[in-house]
């Protein structure tokens, strides 16, 4: 196992910031059309981090004109520019698929809040 975590040390990424379920994130993906090359951003809660190592994934979901949104984006993938953490949750599972059932204040996930 040790071998294979050298072999994959070279595709795992060192500036993405440390996220669990509940946080808010910014993913800021590269979109290629044609030769034009864009950022698009995509804002949601974490609903669960999944695998390890280069494998490792995470889930987010936002409500978009009234529809729940899921994307599952690769933690190592090369189109990901950058991960900006909006907002840290304070969740008690490491997946919260009752989320997803959750509309208006229901669905308000209470913030951590960071002494100084």
């Amino acid at each position: 196992m040790n071998k294979l975590n050298d072999l994959h040390s070279d595709q795992m990424k060192t500036d993405r910031p440390d996220f669990h379920a509940g946080d808010t994130l910014d993913v800021h993906q590269r979109i290629v059309e044609g030769n034009k090359e864009r950022i698009q951003i995509f804002t949601g809660v974490v609903i669960q981090v999944k695998g390890t190592g280069v494998g490792k994934t995470f889930t987010i979901r936002k409500i978009s004109n009234g529809i729940g949104v899921e994307r599952i984006f690769p933690l190592n993938s090369p189109f990901i520019d950058k991960i900006v953490r909006v907002k840290e949750g304070k969740v008690r599972q490491a997946r919260i698929y009752y989320f997803r059932q959750r509309r208006g204040k229901s669905a308000r996930i209470q913030e951590v809040r960071k002494r100084k």
